[in-house]
């Protein structure tokens, strides 16, 4: 579980509307055995999710794999899940309930539920 608390970025692949992956890094913090990512409302990635909601989620160092499948629920906006919310402000000191950031603009919050773990585990 310490890599999982202690990593600060994520790579996470959705789907685009023609089919095409779109891969990128992100912040994400692991809470009550799910992923929580912050991120805008108006993005690629969170248009993505809306049409489909399955997505695949790797740890940056590819020494010591860990890649899950998982479904997206998205939480558009406050309140959010308190726990996740605690979550990022320990992590990374950001408070997802001021409803806009600078750089995401307006925030909505994805809860992963991972589908299935396919290298590595909740014990990483």
């Amino acid at each position: 579980m310490t890599r999982l608390s202690d990593e600060k970025n994520v790579w996470l692949c959705t789907v685009r509307e023609d089919g095409r992956p779109h891969l990128t890094p992100i912040w994400f913090v692991f809470h009550d055995d799910r992923f929580w990512i912050g991120t805008g409302a108006q993005n690629v990635k969170t248009t993505n999710v809306r049409r489909n909601p399955k997505v695949s989620l790797s740890l940056e160092d590819g020494n010591s794999p860990v890649v899950v499948d998982g479904t997206v629920t998205l939480h558009e906006g406050p309140p959010f899940p308190p726990g996740a919310v605690a979550a990022f402000m320990s992590k990374f000191g950001w408070d997802v309930t001021r409803g806009e950031d600078d750089d995401v603009g307006r925030i909505v919050l994805w809860e992963v539920v991972v589908d299935r773990w396919l290298m590595g585990g909740p014990d990483t």
